[in-house]
């Protein structure tokens, strides 16, 4: 018995030191080989994914990974595996590791002039292989859309759940108050409506003027977390988190009863004005913003606020102050996000703002990781990814996402990328065990 265990331990030990030896060369790729291997991957799918799929058995180009594929027909299981090798992991690590030595030798030019034109790259690189992905069918561009939507919801609930070490619960109100906001000044100004009349405007101003929109959405959801945050920082314990709920639900029932805005049938005739360049570029401006604000003196503020209140008093934070900043920038960005859903969706309703939708914001930040820029993105891109896939078991798919988050909760409870900063040059730098070959190339160019 003793010495079976041993022989298992042993091919355990041995099969972790084979692959790692294999995934040694691609430790040097640094992000824009990535980047460029993805974009490789996606033209190559522009190119040949359609008879591709053909020929390994499939009706139709996998229109998210081949997980929605395989769950309505397991039998196409080895094809679609077939697929997304050929199309995806092949080109993907060949591009990157054989391109390894010249990805290195750009990324260390690109740091020679300022970051801000190593990360315009980078982020180019990312929305063209994003645009392209999306541009294969309708369905994967309004997933992307709204994945990158959740990025920002999730972020600004990062600073009040994690950041801030509170609990609230009141973001989808914030959420429905910059979604209604957003679509009455864009229908008012710019749209032929039959509740509002005539625009005030131009229509053919709208789109230039929608920046405008979606920040009108976010100053009145700010102004509405003064209604949560004068009351709730004057005390101290879980009433946040019973005035927020509060909130969310008083936030719900006005709407239902605003006839003006649609009532319980919701608000439509929204512009198709949130394409996929929109959202990306908000969503890009969200991280960056947000990543600043929690690395500033203020951000770090919040940390010691969430640590020990009393001893950041003592040390001179204004600790009431300090959080009814964060959490109206946190309100302010969850109703951009709002008005980007409504502008997406074209229509908006108060049930898409109720407990469900609370539950989803909470499930990403705990499932990404607290007080962490990174762990917010990967929490609101997996959840968003593995929801979308499930979505053919229906049912099951909601027994299934909560035990997966249990299983996170019990054997990682701060989150899978928890407290963890968003090092913007450390992440656009060449690989440190490449920077002997990236200088010498530099120095033979």
């Amino acid at each position: 018995m003793a010495e079976s265990t041993n022989n298992s331990s042993a091919g355990r030990k041995g099969l972790s030191v084979r692959l790692g030896k294999a995934w040694e060369p691609f430790t040097k790729v640094p992000l824009l080989g990535w980047l460029l291997g993805i974009l490789v991957a996606v033209a190559l799918e522009q190119l040949v994914g359609t008879p591709l799929a053909h020929l390994v058995g499939l009706s139709k180009i996998p229109v998210l990974f081949g997980f929605v594929i395989v769950l309505k027909q397991p039998v196409l299981l080895p094809g679609t595996l077939l697929y997304i090798l050929l199309i995806y992991l092949l080109p993907v690590g060949l591009v990157a590791r054989l391109g390894a030595a010249l990805t290195n030798k750009l990324a260390a030019r690109l740091l020679q002039s300022p970051l801000w034109v190593s990360a315009i790259v980078h982020v180019g690189l990312l929305y063209a292989s994003l645009h392209m992905w999306a541009d294969i069918s309708d369905y994967r561009d309004l997933v992307l859309r709204l994945t990158l939507i959740a990025i920002i919801l999730t972020l600004s609930l990062n600073i009040v759940n994690g950041y801030m070490g509170e609990f609230s619960c009141s973001h989808p109100g914030f959420m429905a108050l910059g979604a209604y906001a957003a679509s009455a000044f864009t229908v008012i100004f710019f749209v032929e409506d039959k509740v509002f009349g005539s625009p005030l405007l131009p229509p053919a101003l709208g789109p230039f003027l929608f920046p405008l929109a979606l920040i009108f959405g976010g100053v009145i959801s700010a102004l509405g977390a003064l209604l949560v945050a004068i009351p709730s920082f004057r005390t101290r314990g879980d009433y946040l988190a019973i005035i927020s709920l509060a909130f969310l639900f008083i936030v719900k029932s006005l709407i239902e009863n605003l006839e003006i805005l649609g009532g319980p049938r919701g608000f439509m005739s929204q512009p198709d004005w949130a394409n996929l360049p929109t959202v990306f570029i908000w969503c890009m401006g969200s991280i960056w913003i947000i990543n600043n604000f929690v690395s500033s003196t203020l951000g770090k503020s919040l940390n010691a606020v969430r640590d020990e209140e009393t001893a950041a008093n003592a040390m001179t934070v204004n600790t009431r102050r300090t959080k009814m900043v964060g959490f109206q920038f946190a309100a302010f960005w969850a109703g951009v996000a709002g008005g980007l859903f409504a502008h997406v969706m074209r229509y908006v309703n108060p049930g898409s703002f109720g407990i469900q939708k609370l539950a989803e914001m909470l499930a990403m930040v705990y499932f990404g990781g607290l007080n962490s820029v990174v762990g917010s993105i990967v929490g609101a891109v997996g959840f968003n990814l593995l929801s979308e896939a499930l979505r053919p078991l229906e049912l099951f798919k909601w027994i299934i996402i909560p035990l997966l988050l249990i299983l996170v909760m019990l054997y990682r409870p701060t989150g899978l990328i928890a407290f963890r900063e968003f090092d913007i040059a450390n992440l656009l730098k060449p690989k440190r065990k490449s920077e002997e070959e990236v200088e010498h190339a530099i120095a033979t160019d």
